[in-house]
């Protein structure tokens, strides 16, 4: 198993189905909480052998048990936003360093070499809390970039726009990467042409505006800036990669990383293509869970690709009730 964690990353889509066959294997033995799930769905571990075969775990069950593989102190615990009197996701991470090399190598292989960049985060929101993968994720952009106008900007707006204008008139590639409420508050009070200059949503609301749809969203963010399209991230606590859209909210994602998606109303039906629920096989999740059954309701395009198309409403996976909680 060694030698699959050293590997995961330089997968190819060739060996990606046999790596991911023999990380669920390897799952299976070592996650108590995956094990109880296998068994519960009947399943016989050594009667799958296509990836839609696998079963994936509700993404909820991060919320209320200890998804780990083998036993292990973990070096980062990601966890995710939420409301007061909400149970938040909670992912272990016992080995930082993978997640570093997965979202770097993944940001070189969409957008180049990193140091070519200013990177500049617009996250208030996750930067007032703790735990936030998101913002792990954006801080070593940053210090990798080097550039020395990158970094976070909480509500400083005028702050924001003199150095934007300034990184245009040197024509520097930047990468501004927001949350959804705060890009909205400052394309709305400074407004300016952005030709060098790549945003990036991450999503959310965070109850700060109304809920906009991402299309209506983008047009705004479009408008306010002069840019031909707005990228997007797709990413969550409880994986180590990401997808990205570099616009009409289409994604690709790493090679380590594949979508599926499964019928609404038979969980067990999983397709490489067409609508439903998105499933997702993230290969540097080989420390807690590698096959995670989304509440995102999606297509899978021919290519591919996917879309996102929001969250289902009542997001409590069928068949929870098979393992008690």
């Amino acid at each position: 198993m060694e030698a699959i964690v050293n590997n995961i990353l330089s997968v190819s889509a060739n060996s990606f189905g046999d790596v991911a066959i023999e990380i669920f294997k390897y799952q299976y033995r070592e996650n108590k909480v995956y094990k109880r799930w296998v068994d519960a769905l009947n399943v016989s571990v050594t009667a799958v052998k296509e990836l839609t075969q696998i079963p994936f775990l509700p993404v909820s069950f991060f919320k209320t048990h200890d998804v780990i593989s083998g036993n292990y102190v973990p070096e980062l615990v990601f966890e995710s936003s939420g409301t007061t009197g909400t149970i938040n996701s909670k992912h272990f991470v016992k080995q930082s360093a993978i997640y570093t090399q997965s979202f770097t190598k993944g940001f070189n292989l969409f957008y180049g070499d990193l140091t070519e960049w200013c990177i500049i985060g617009l996250l208030p929101s996750y930067l007032e809390r703790k735990g936030s993968s998101l913002i792990t994720m954006v801080e070593e952009l940053i210090k990798l970039s080097g550039h020395s106008k990158s970094g976070f900007y909480l509500y400083e707006f005028d702050t924001l726009a003199t150095v934007l204008k300034e990184l245009e008139a040197k024509q520097q590639k930047t990468l501004l990467i927001g949350v959804t409420f705060a890009l909205l508050d400052f394309a709305e009070q400074f407004p300016m042409q952005l030709q060098y200059t790549t945003i990036m949503e991450t999503g959310g609301m965070k109850g700060r505006r109304r809920e906009m749809i991402r299309e209506e969203v983008h047009s705004l963010l479009q408008k306010q800036f002069n840019l031909p399209a707005i990228h997007s991230e797709y990413g969550m606590t409880e994986l180590l990669s990401q997808g990205y859209s570099f616009g009409e909210g289409i994604f690709n994602t790493v090679p380590w990383m594949k979508v599926l998606v499964r019928d609404e109303d038979d969980p067990l039906l999983i397709t490489e293509k067409g609508r439903g629920l998105i499933n997702v096989i993230d290969l540097a999740n080989i420390h807690s869970c590698s096959f995670i059954a989304t509440d995102d309701v999606g297509k899978i395009l021919e290519d591919g690709s996917f879309e996102v198309a929001g969250r289902r409403d009542n997001s409590d996976i069928r068949g929870c009730s098979l393992m008690v909680i």
